[in-house]
């Protein structure tokens, strides 16, 4: 009797202070209609664009690439910290010294306490820096992915450099004709996490399915991790293990410069053909000596510049990263947001001897 008495006792001290905060937290700690709210906040849906908002002055840019000493990066980030100074706000780069999946995390962490208004950001891995993402956001921070996604959920926009099925399918055409539709192939990648990587490639394997590549096989798919002596070593080894290998897609700009240093000091240098992305000043050489006939990119610069003015136009709420929304990259024009929060910059361009002389970055 007496335990029932202080039993219910208990369950009515209980029910009285639930009575008495319901208002504020419903006993369970989180309600439905807060978490939606909550949900709500971190995707930015509960929020409403207003196109004619000017940009505000004085907003703080973050952007944290993949790793720190990347040649790469270090042009797509210089150029939005220096598009920034153009509406007024100003920028940072900071971020590893190691492509590692969780090595972004802490800096995410440091940014939310500084109260950036906007983080930009190179994923290392898509899933390994979504929770300190959403807690960004539900601060108001907002989070725009370029170069390599985050899983959609974790980021209000992600730039794209051009479409990831035109990259990743372009790149085996050109390696095909150059090596006429016949021969082992190799793939040597950057970390085996990175998104932008792993869906080029799920797009190579799709495009030499069809019949043409019927004469063609991928024999490895290598990962040098955005270094550039595991990339020059990776290298090494495919050739080791691969001898009649007859071509190489390196789609990052680390591992084909890295391979390419490789195959011009080797017996191999006009036997196996090398394609991918990279940057003219980095392949400039292996052109001009035949390690390379051609290899493509697209304009790093103005993939920062518009990643920065799609931030600002986010922290400025002209846009809240719906599909559809529209704003207006400076001197890049109007740019309209798809699917899933995704802008393209643009198509590629393939470089050669022809043309690899008027570019510079």
């Amino acid at each position: 009797m007496l335990i029932r008495t202080a039993a219910r006792r208990r369950a009515a001290t209980a029910a009285t202070a639930c009575a008495l905060a319901v208002a504020l937290t419903a006993c369970s700690g989180t309600t439905k209609d807060s978490a939606e709210k909550d949900t709500a906040t971190a995707s930015g849906a509960a929020a409403k664009a207003d196109p004619d908002a000017p940009l505000k002055k004085g907003l703080k840019l973050a952007f944290l690439p993949k790793q720190i000493n990347n040649p790469y990066e270090k042009i797509v980030d210089e150029a939005g910290i220096a598009a920034a100074g153009e509406y007024g706000a100003t920028g940072k780069e900071v971020g590893p010294s190691d492509a590692n999946a969780s090595s972004q995390v802490s800096y995410i962490n440091t940014l939310i306490q500084q109260r950036q208004d906007a983080i930009l950001i190179a994923a290392n891995d898509p899933n390994a820096v979504c929770g300190p993402l959403k807690q960004a956001m539900k601060k108001d921070i907002k989070v725009v992915a370029y170069d390599s996604d985050t899983a959609k959920d974790c980021r209000q926009l992600f730039i794209n450099q051009a479409s990831s099925e035109e990259i990743g399918r372009s790149l085996v055409q050109h390696l095909g004709e150059q090596i006429g539709f016949q021969g082992k192939i190799a793939i040597l990648s950057a970390t085996q996490n990175a998104t932008n990587q792993n869906t080029w490639i799920e797009f190579m394997k799709d495009e030499l399915k069809l019949p043409k590549y019927k004469n063609m096989q991928l024999v490895k798919v290598a990962y040098g991790d955005d270094a550039d002596q595991k990339s020059f070593q990776q290298t090494q080894g495919l050739l080791s293990a691969y001898p009649d290998l007859k071509g190489i897609i390196s789609p990052t700009t680390v591992g084909i410069a890295a391979a390419a240093r490789y195959l011009s000091d080797s017996s191999y240098k006009g036997k196996v053909v090398l394609n991918g992305l990279g940057t003219p000043n980095q392949m400039r050489k292996y052109v001009k000596d035949g390690t390379v006939e051609q290899f493509s990119l697209w304009n790093p610069e103005e993939l920062g510049y518009l990643g920065s003015y799609a931030a600002a136009s986010l922290a400025s709420g002209q846009i809240t990263g719906a599909e559809g929304e529209k704003f207006t990259a400076g001197k890049l024009g109007e740019y309209t947001i798809g699917k899933d929060g995704e802008v393209i910059l643009g198509e590629p361009t393939v470089f050669d001897k022809k043309n690899i002389d008027k570019f510079d970055f």
